[in-house]
């Protein structure tokens, strides 16, 4: 589930904007410290950032060239009430990857939210499962910025699971589809894989959620 920050200090409109986003199935977070605002955005390290402009202590503009300036790269959507050119001129300049003019329709806001995220998916080429991001190419699992890696067959097993979820993979076919990616791999080889992999499951926070099925295969919660 993807998380987005609220920089808002009007508290109708964060509420409204609150309400919004995890009725659409987000994961809300709130900055209620605008006095160290860049830390705390920092800390809370969210996969996306509605900003308003007009803020407490520092400005949007400024605060998000901030963020830029120590390399964070986390995309943002402007938001405002004015509708001078400079303000989107700036903001743009600064990295804004939007700007949304209020009163915004909330059905706008949330397809370019999509977008957003949707461009990102292309781009970092990563899969999602619950709170963990997948990125087979380069090997790792990271979940709250931390970083799990993962052997190339241990990777392999767990996307095959996970473009599977919830249905029952037989032991053949992960073999099969390891043979096919150019990998041996014998029939005890799988099982030390799979230890292997729900091991660093575990170490990640997910215990149990590659069952064993008797007879016919594992599954993925």
């Amino acid at each position: 589930m993807e998380k987005i920050l609220i920089v808002e200090d009007d508290e109708t409109l964060r509420g409204e904007l609150s309400n919004l986003l995890s009725n659409s199935g987000y994961e809300v977070l709130v900055l209620t410290d605008f006095k160290n605002s860049k830390e705390e955005i920092i800390k809370l390290n969210p996969d996306l950032i509605l900003l308003d402009i007009n803020i407490p202590y520092l400005n949007g503009e400024v605060l998000l060239k901030s963020l830029r300036d120590d390399k964070v790269n986390t995309p943002v959507i402007m938001l405002t009430s004015s509708n001078k050119t400079i303000d989107e001129v700036l903001s743009i300049s600064y990295g804004a990857d939007d700007y949304i003019t209020k009163p915004y329709n909330p059905t706008i806001l949330l397809l370019r939210i999509n977008n957003i995220f949707k461009r990102m998916k292309k781009s970092f080429d990563y899969l999602e499962y619950d709170d963990l991001k997948i990125y087979p190419n380069k090997g790792i699992i990271v979940k709250n910025g931390e970083e799990f890696y993962l052997t190339k067959n241990e990777m392999l097993i767990f996307t095959y699971l996970l473009n599977n979820r919830g249905n029952i993979v037989s032991r053949d076919d992960l073999m099969s589809y390891l043979w096919n990616s150019d990998l041996y791999i014998n029939d005890n080889a799988l099982t030390v894989n799979i230890s292997r992999l729900r091991a660093k499951l575990y170490d990640m926070g997910y215990n149990d959620v590659i069952v064993t099925r008797k007879g016919e295969g594992y599954l993925l919660k």
